[in-house]
């Protein structure tokens, strides 16, 4: 199969892209509950996260942007965990559940696999316009398959880490060690998923035939 010609955008034009929405929903919520619990204690930090998501929303809707449909899950999904750790006065609770979540969507990552749609394809295409011939190649089909596998025991790994950490630790330092761990784990991930991209592209570029030279 001929793959038409395809460059993944620069490194740096994804992280423009990635770093501001790490940043917004990862580093500053987890920041504003951190500040907020030292500050006000447990029921002070869970309305000052809830504050945060909504106050995102609300500054796209004023702005007149577009609100993006994860960020609406979001809201509500910190909504559901914030009463939950409200009601129970647990802090533990109210941390616990995303990370079971996490697990929850790993073994989604390994379905998807066993099904022959592996969830890394369809996520990549949220972000990066594939062509179709490219997709339907085999070489990247095995590509999105074994990315998929590595993020789902990324997940499991992360989640392993964080809830051990949970349990064990007190809320400072999970929430200091966790990010650094889940960071530096995620980040070798990434580019690990980069390198082997590029690398599929490349084999594709270099396994086109060159265009056949018609005689004048």
């Amino acid at each position: 199969m001929n793959a038409p010609h395809f460059t993944l955008p620069r490194i740096t034009a994804l992280l423009r892209q990635a770093v501001p929405r790490l940043l917004e929903g990862v580093v500053a919520p987890l920041a504003v509950f951190y500040t907020a619990l030292a500050v006000l204690g447990l029921d002070g930090a869970l309305v000052a996260a809830v504050s945060w998501v909504y106050a995102g929303v609300l500054w796209r809707v004023v702005r007149r942007r577009p609100v993006p449909g994860t960020m609406l899950l979001a809201a509500i999904a910190i909504t559901a965990r914030a009463a939950l750790g409200w009601w129970t006065g647990s802090a533990v609770v109210y941390f616990l559940q995303p990370e079971l979540g996490t697990i929850c969507i790993s073994m989604a990552f390994l379905a998807s696999v066993r099904l022959n749609r592996p969830l890394v394809q369809k996520l990549t295409l949220d972000y990066i316009h594939l062509p179709s011939a490219v997709l339907r190649h085999e070489r990247v089909r095995r590509f999105f398959a074994r990315i998929t596998l590595l993020w789902a025991f990324v997940l499991l790994a992360n989640s392993a880490v964080s809830i051990w950490l949970l349990l064990h630790q007190s809320i400072g330092t999970y929430l200091l060690v966790r990010t650094s761990v889940v960071a530096a784990i995620s980040g070798v991930a990434v580019g690990v998923s980069i390198y082997a991209f590029r690398r599929v592209l490349h084999r594709l570029h270099a396994d086109a035939p060159a265009p056949a030279i018609t005689a004048g």
